[in-house]
C-alpha cells in the first residue's frame, strides 16, 4: 500500500482543495479534504481546510461553494460534517461555533415542495434539501446535509428523519439510486454507482427496513470494480463499508487509482475520496447522537 501514504502526505501538504489543478478552493474538496485527513490520523493537517471552511462561513451559517461564489449554499453541509467529525475525533470544541451556526441554517434550509404528478414516480411532497435556493429537493444534497446534521447530534430532529425517508423514497424500485427520479413518464432510471453509495452511507445505522436498500447494496457490489472511476470508487465503497459489505478486492483498486495505474487523480477532490474510502469507515461515520454546544437551536426544526 505505497500510494495510500504518498496520497495522504501530498494531501497534507496541499494549500489549495480543487476539482481540477486550475481551480480555486472549493468547499466541497476542502471538506473531503479535512475528512479523510482526520479519518487518516491527521488532525493537524486536517484543521488547515477546515479553518479555510470557517473563514468562508457566512454571517448565517451557510457556505458557499468558494471564497468567491457565496451561491449555491449546499456545501454548508459537508463543512458542518468535517467539522463535528474533527472536533469528535480530537475530543475538543474548536469548531462548536462554525457548526451551530451552520446546523441552524441547514435546519431551516428546505427544497421545494411539489403536488404529486402520476408521471413521477418519487414523493413529491417529501421535503429535505436542494443543490440550489428555493428548488426541487434532490437526493445527493439531502444526504450530506443528513450526514452534517447527524455528525453535529441533531439526527432525531423532524427534518433530519423527513429526509431520511426521502433517501430511501428515492431509491429505485430494482435498487441503486440516479439523481433523485425514479420513475419518469413509467419509465424507471438508470442506478449511478456515486449516488447510490452516497445514499447507502447515509442510510447505515438509520434501521430502515425498505428492501430497495439491499437492492441497493447488490447492485453496487456487483457492478464496482478496478475500472471504475475515483470519485465512483470511492462512495461505493465507502457506502459498501458502511454495512460491512466492502469486497475484499476494494483495497487494491484504491491503491491502483492512487497510484496512476489506470489514471491519476487528477485534484484534491478525487484524492481525498480515495484516502477516505481506505480508512476504517467507523472511524469517522456518525452513528449515534452526539451532544454538542450547537444543541441550542430551535428544537421546531
Amino acid at each position: 500500500m505505497l500510494a495510500l501514504p504518498a496520497a495522504i502526505d501530498r494531501l497534507a501538504a496541499a494549500r489549495r482543495w480543487r476539482y481540477r489543478a486550475s481551480d480555486e478552493s472549493a468547499a466541497e474538496p476542502a471538506a473531503w479534504a479535512a475528512l479523510a485527513l482526520a479519518a487518516a490520523g491527521d488532525a493537524a493537517s486536517a484543521a488547515r481546510p477546515a479553518e479555510w471552511l470557517a473563514g468562508i462561513q457566512q454571517p448565517s451559517g451557510a457556505v458557499g461553494v468558494s471564497a468567491s461564489q457565496d451561491d449555491p449554499r449546499w456545501p454548508t453541509s459537508l463543512a458542518m460534517l468535517a467539522w463535528a467529525t474533527l472536533d469528535r475525533l480530537a475530543g475538543n470544541a474548536r469548531f462548536a461555533s462554525c457548526i451551530g451556526a451552520a446546523a441552524q441554517w441547514s435546519l431551516a434550509d428546505r427544497g421545494r415542495a411539489a403536488r404529486q404528478s402520476e408521471h413521477i414516480g418519487h414523493n413529491t411532497e417529501l421535503v429535505g434539501w436542494s443543490w440550489a435556493a428555493d428548488t426541487h429537493s434532490w437526493l445527493e444534497p439531502t444526504c450530506m446535509f443528513v450526514l452534517g446534521l447527524r455528525a453535529a447530534g441533531f439526527d432525531r430532529r423532524p427534518r433530519v428523519q423527513e429526509g431520511v425517508r426521502l433517501i430511501v423514497d428515492r431509491l429505485l424500485p430494482d435498487g441503486g439510486a440516479n439523481y433523485g427520479n425514479t420513475i419518469v413518464l413509467g419509465r424507471p432510471l438508470v442506478p449511478h454507482l456515486q449516488p447510490t453509495g452516497l445514499a447507502v452511507l447515509t442510510l447505515a445505522g438509520q434501521q430502515q427496513r425498505d428492501a430497495r436498500i439491499e437492492k441497493s447494496l447488490n447492485y453496487l457490489a456487483r457492478t464496482v470494480s478496478g475500472d471504475t472511476a475515483a470519485a465512483s470508487l470511492a462512495f461505493a465503497c465507502l457506502g459498501l463499508a458502511a454495512h460491512g459489505r466492502l469486497p475484499l478486492q476494494a483495497a487494491a483498486w484504491i491503491e491502483a487509482a492512487l497510484d496512476g495505474e489506470r489514471r491519476p487523480p487528477t485534484s484534491e477532490y478525487e484524492r481525498a475520496l480515495l484516502v477516505l474510502a481506505a480508512q476504517p469507515v467507523d472511524r469517522w461515520l456518525p452513528a449515534a447522537s452526539h451532544t454538542h454546544s450547537a444543541a441550542t437551536v430551535n428544537e421546531d426544526s
